[in-house]
């Protein structure tokens, strides 16, 4: 049994979340990249190169790379050999979003009601967490601050085991198509398939969390994943919204077993700053 403490957790997630507003993955960064070269469109690649040009401003001024420092959600991974001491995990991983939100300068997005009662609780607090029981002595936390401006593009549907593979292609084009510029593309597509109605949507949303150069290593999700990336592209939206080629950097799909009655298949859009960081205790 190892012991990490409530301060230790806390200093951890501020760490993280700070880490995740200001530096984006290098494989996507590298994408947009790539994409700016191949991109025959003269607007579109003038915009990728522009989109570069703001995360080399990020890393030289040490400030966010999106004025939205999102809705912090977090992955957690504890293992079952760590004792928590001195508190709560989640009060602990509240800790340290407050700190990193106040420290990091990160804008703070969150009400305390979500209709009624729209009041800034002013720390960004509190986080979505979701936890996970492993193995080992070690706590894995992956944060992922998440803007709404492509939140709001997302979208769950309840399939029957009827539909065919080009019904759940449609239904993520069309979803892109419906989000248009709005979640400042080029987009990353997370797609969760199979569990329930709220567990596909966490699966969408930690398929975002996967490196983008990492396919599915199930081979028949990995070419729909291909196929999904190729159409979407062909919807001529591109960055920013004003035509190219580049509508999405990449799409990720995360699977799970479901009921015998249901294909639930959920749809999480993100911008082209999909951010995300680890770090292991």
């Amino acid at each position: 049994m190892r012991d990490i403490s409530f301060d230790e957790i806390a200093d951890a997630v501020s760490t993280v979340f700070i880490k995740a507003n200001k530096i984006l993955p290098d494989d996507l960064a590298g994408l947009i990249h790539t994409c700016g070269e191949c991109e025959n469109n003269a607007v579109a690649r003038s915009i990728l190169n522009d989109l570069e040009k703001n995360l080399d401003c990020a890393k030289e001024l040490d400030v966010p790379i999106c004025q939205d420092t999102g809705m912090a959600v977090l992955f957690a991974e504890i293992g079952q050999e760590v004792h928590i001491t001195g508190g709560l995990f989640d009060d602990a991983v509240n800790a340290g979003v407050k700190k990193a939100y106040e420290e990091g300068l990160l804008r703070k997005s969150v009400v305390r009601d979500p209709f009624f009662d729209r009041v800034n609780t002013n720390d960004n607090t509190p986080a979505v967490i979701h936890t996970r029981l492993v193995e080992g002595d070690r706590i894995r936390l992956v944060a992922a601050p998440k803007g709404f401006g492509s939140e709001n593009m997302s979208a769950v549907k309840m399939f029957t085991p009827s539909a065919k593979r080009e019904d759940i292609i449609a239904f993520v084009l069309d979803t892109v198509r419906k989000a248009g510029s709005n979640p400042c593309p080029p987009i990353v597509v997370g797609i969760g398939i199979g569990g329930d109605f709220e567990y596909s949507a966490v699966l969408a949303k930690k398929a975002l969390c996967r490196s983008v150069s990492t396919r599915n290593q199930n081979s028949d999700y990995a070419k729909l994943e291909d196929e999904l990336l190729e159409k979407i592209n062909e919807l001529d939206i591109g960055p920013q919204g004003f035509g190219g080629r580049t509508t999405a950097l990449c799409v990720n799909i995360e699977q799970y077993p479901t009921h015998i009655a249901g294909l639930p298949v959920a749809v999480n859009i993100g911008c082209h700053v999909t951010r995300h960081a680890e770090i292991i205790i």
